[in-house]
């Protein structure tokens, strides 16, 4: 059986509060556990249409993000393959959105969409906080989403586990200010993670 190339994916802005959860969770995520060569983590920021290679590359497809549920702020919900392009085609909370279900449109226009969706998302506290980090709500579920993301990878036949000894826990405020957010791309750009991480060792 051919090993599926899964591709786990943060949307939204880091820039705005609550908007950051996706990629903040993303990170996380890599910075947390050993994960397998068939497992790829990207910062899918908010680059829309820029981000369709990535999932036209994946097999199963992991989103992580700030989604507008018209529930209680800090609410964590799981939707699963076709509930996820309608829903976001549904409920729009940003331009990031809107630019994702085009890019899930396109990528199943083309007959390329991944056989598997899965996306794990947040109700918002704040998004209106211009550099602000997430607030305490929000962050308490980033656990959580964890734990989901893994059962998820897992599902998919991916053998993954946490890091062991002193590696770095990565967090929201950390990533803030240490050289890994420095070596981001630019905002023209999504990032995969991983490529960002080898650079800030490689350095240090």
């Amino acid at each position: 059986m051919t090993t599926p190339r899964i591709v786990v994916m943060g949307l939204g802005n880091i820039l705005w509060a609550d908007e950051g959860f996706g990629v903040r969770t993303a990170e996380a995520l890599y910075a947390g556990y050993q994960l397998p060569d068939n497992v790829e983590v990207i910062d899918g920021g908010t680059q829309g249409l820029l981000l369709l290679p990535y999932v036209e590359e994946a097999d199963c497809l992991l989103l992580l993000d700030a989604i507008d549920f018209g529930l209680p702020p800090g609410t964590l919900r799981v939707f699963h393959d076709d509930a996820v392009p309608a829903y976001l085609s549904a409920k729009k909370m940003s331009l990031h959105q809107t630019g994702f279900s085009e890019v899930l449109a396109l990528a199943d226009l083309k007959g390329a969409l991944p056989r598997a969706i899965t996306l794990i998302g947040v109700q918002p506290v704040e998004l209106e906080d211009y550099g602000g980090s997430l607030t305490a709500a929000v962050r308490a579920q980033m656990p959580p989403a964890l734990t989901l993301a893994c059962d998820t990878l897992r599902q998919w036949g991916a053998a993954i586990r946490p890091r062991e000894g002193d590696a770095p826990q990565l967090n929201d405020a950390s990533l803030r200010l240490d050289r890994y957010e420095a070596e981001r791309p630019s905002a023209s750009a999504a990032c995969r993670i991983g490529d960002a991480r080898v650079l800030f060792e490689e350095e240090n």
